[in-house]
């Protein structure tokens, strides 16, 4: 399953822009990956952990803008259809469990 998390952050004031970095860095420090500029994504085992990882989103949340979390299945997430630009190879966009022994 995956947590993606969508967001639009005002930036006008130096408060704005640190809040912003704040909640960007927090969303790198906790796992999350960049999909494209305000949207980041991160895999989860199941969706209890989901529940867990959307309110740890909320004790973060910035205290202005929007910021908004989907939680799809591996399945649904490996049809996303790519109309424009190119698909990154670096991205893990498959169901397959990796295990490391």
């Amino acid at each position: 399953m995956r947590i993606i998390v969508m967001f639009d952050l005002p930036v006008e004031t130096p408060t704005n822009r640190k809040e912003y970095r704040r909640f960007r860095k927090y969303l790198i420090k906790s796992g999350y990956m960049m999909f494209q500029e305000s949207v980041y994504c991160k895999l989860v085992i199941n969706p209890r952990m989901g529940d867990f990882v959307v309110e740890d989103l909320r004790r973060n949340k910035p205290a202005e803008g929007l910021v908004s979390a989907l939680k799809v299945t591996e399945k649904q997430f490996s049809k996303i259809e790519y109309i424009a630009g190119e698909l990154k190879k670096d991205v893990l966009d498959t169901d397959e469990r990796v295990t490391f022994l």
